[in-house]
């Protein structure tokens, strides 16, 4: 636990989907549950997938994206657990090959070895989630200790009703 705050220290990966525009919601409800938060987010979600401003103004943080240089401090804590939310094809094919060419897979890259446990909320479209690599990777991670969520592809209902991305249950997992 980190000991500035006395709070754990959740850090946020958000990569690029659509849904991630709400992962403020993920944020409340992580310091409702009295955690310390940073987001870390995959370079194209910095692109206009959520409000950077408004994300920084919730956690009191800046946003991390891009690796800092040898002199710089760390603006982090080390983590005590970690969400992906929401967790796309792309990351999750990347994390399970340990293919860390961002910041934010080389972070889920290491929390292997630190023995930090993380929970996922994937966003993958079904098409996708058919692919074989992608089952492979979700069995990789899973018998790494990576804990899943229901999959989400963020397509309407019959109803034409998009169901509810279910931030709250990344919590549940850890």
């Amino acid at each position: 636990m980190t000991e500035q705050a006395g709070k754990p220290f959740l850090y946020v990966v958000v990569c690029a989907a659509g849904i991630a525009a709400e992962v403020g919601e993920l944020i409340t409800a992580a310091h409702e549950r009295d955690w310390e938060v940073g987001v870390i987010a995959t370079p194209v979600a910095m692109n206009g997938f959520f409000d950077t401003d408004a994300v920084h103004t919730q956690t009191g943080r800046p946003i991390r994206s891009a690796w800092r240089t040898p002199g710089d401090p760390r603006p982090f804590p080390p983590p005590d657990a970690v969400v992906v939310a929401p967790a796309t094809f792309n990351t999750v094919n990347k994390w399970a090959a340990g293919l860390a060419d961002t910041l934010a897979v080389a972070t889920l890259c290491e929390t292997y070895g630190l023995g930090v446990p993380v929970a996922v909320l994937p966003c993958v479209a079904d098409a996708l989630a058919a692919h074989p690599a992608y089952r492979e990777s979700m069995v990789r991670l899973r018998g790494m200790g990576v804990r899943f969520g229901e999959p989400y592809s963020g397509e309407a209902g019959e109803d034409g009703i998009r169901p509810e991305f279910g931030w709250e249950r990344a919590l549940d997992l850890l």
